[in-house]
């Protein structure tokens, strides 16, 4: 495998996906050409052995498995776990707000923890979900959206306004961050704004327009970078080279003897207490309806429990070169050396000695170096999937990430050569 030429198809995919709801549309075109067969959760499922399926959640959470030649209840699981959503802004409803009698800008509120000075002075545009009017009002028609070109800029107050800006300023996310579209004039109108633009972009009535989830972006592509373009930088990084990875190692995974799982939850970055984030049932019930069509009883799902690992697939932190005293004195991982093993003694990450012995075992098998990161002791860090996702279910698992720098920014940096190592040691794990 070409190392930059799968750095470019992940920047591709990053920028196709403005949204969660976009990434899984587009993980769900590319299962759709390698022959997986959706499910859909009302319906009865209908599977076998060596058959490729997937199903969604609210659009923004996908699971994808193949269903592997031995018995599960004696082989188990083997499942990925990764995320769809990033940090960023959502627009509010009646968003439409005049400033000065001139301008005209849109009410957000911020998803997720973003550096949100990140997000200032950049050519912005919207995407996501639009739901329209039906004859059947639980069912409304539903709708994905991308504007897909720069309309809009959050701009900075000039240092002349603000003399100790380079020491630091705190921004309000009420006044401070809220997106500049336009001159109002003939052309822009105040009224209405948001519906006349997805009227417009979607080609339907306003009057048929119900409601909507719509996002800021960042408009400009991401590219490789450094001397040797050893770096990917791109925005959504966090989590969407783990799906774009995933993906790819379950659908080139052949002849497999366990069932092989690759779930994309949603809402990671808000604490994924929805129906379709990690804090939910959502994965156990697909796991036990897997077991249940194939002709399997509940014991021989709690069985296949017994039998499973999952991977908890969250980026991690990179050593800074600037800041290098943020960092646990002796346990340092560095961009393009590998994947880390996330560890914490609280358990804000699941990895214990034997779960990261598995994993640093599949990493040698596949001759892909590896890391391991652990917060210095006097600073908390951040959590993931991997401990919501085992109070639902109780088999093991390990944490682990890609070497990233600015985490959350707009615009992430990642390792050409961590994001094919992480491609290989999914395939390998998928073929045990």
């Amino acid at each position: 495998m070409n190392e930059k030429i799968f750095a470019q198809e992940l920047i591709d995919f990053c920028y196709d996906s403005p949204t969660a709801f976009h990434a899984v549309e587009n993980v769900e075109e590319q299962l759709m050409k390698e022959n997986f067969v959706k499910l859909n959760e009302g319906d009865e499922w209908k599977i076998e052995k060596g058959g490729k399926y997937f199903t969604t959640k609210n659009g923004s959470a996908l699971i994808a498995f193949t269903v592997g030649s031995d018995n599960i209840e004696e082989k188990g699981f083997r499942l990925i776990g990764a995320h769809t959503d990033s940090p960023g802004f959502r627009i509010k409803p009646n968003a439409e707000m005049v400033a000065e009698k001139t301008y005209l800008k849109l009410n957000t509120e911020v998803y997720g923890g973003p550096i949100v000075n990140t997000w200032l002075d950049r050519p912005l545009s919207v995407a996501g979900r639009v739901t329209l009017m039906s004859e059947n009002p639980l069912k409304p028609e539903i709708r994905l959206m991308n504007i897909n070109k720069p309309i809009m800029i959050i701009p900075n107050l000039a240092i002349h306004m603000n003399r100790e800006v380079n020491k630091g300023v705190e921004l309000n996310r009420q006044n401070h961050v809220l997106p500049l579209v336009g001159m109002i004039n003939e052309k822009l109108e105040k009224d209405n704004f948001i519906l006349k633009l997805i009227a417009e972009e979607l080609n339907v009535e306003m009057d048929k327009i119900i409601d909507f989830d719509l996002f800021l972006y960042e408009f400009e592509k991401g590219c490789l970078v450094g001397f040797n373009e050893e770096f990917i930088s791109s925005a959504r990084l966090d989590d969407l080279q783990n799906i774009h990875s995933g993906i790819r190692a379950l659908v080139e995974c052949k002849n497999t003897k366990a069932t092989n799982v690759m779930v994309c939850y949603d809402n990671e970055e808000i604490g994924s207490s929805t129906k379709q984030g990690a804090d939910s049932e959502m994965l156990a019930i697909i796991l036990e309806r897997i077991v249940l069509a194939l002709g399997g009883t509940r014991d021989n799902y709690l069985r296949s429990i017994a039998h499973s690992f999952i991977i908890s697939a969250d980026n991690a932190h990179a050593i800074h070169p600037n800041y290098v005293e943020k960092h646990d004195p002796t346990n340092r991982p560095i961009i393009n050396n590998g994947p880390v093993i996330k560890i914490n003694a609280n358990q804000s990450y699941t990895t214990d000695s034997e779960s990261g012995a598995v994993f640093e075992m599949i990493c040698k098998r596949c001759e892909v170096p590896y890391q391991k990161f652990v917060n210095r002791s006097d600073v908390r860090g951040g959590s993931t999937i991997g401990p919501i996702n085992s109070t639902h279910l109780n088999m093991r698992s390990v944490d682990i990430g890609l070497p990233q720098l600015a985490m959350h920014s707009i615009r992430e940096m990642a390792g050409v050569k961590d994001h094919t190592y992480a491609y290989k040691v999914y395939l390998e794990f998928f073929s045990l």
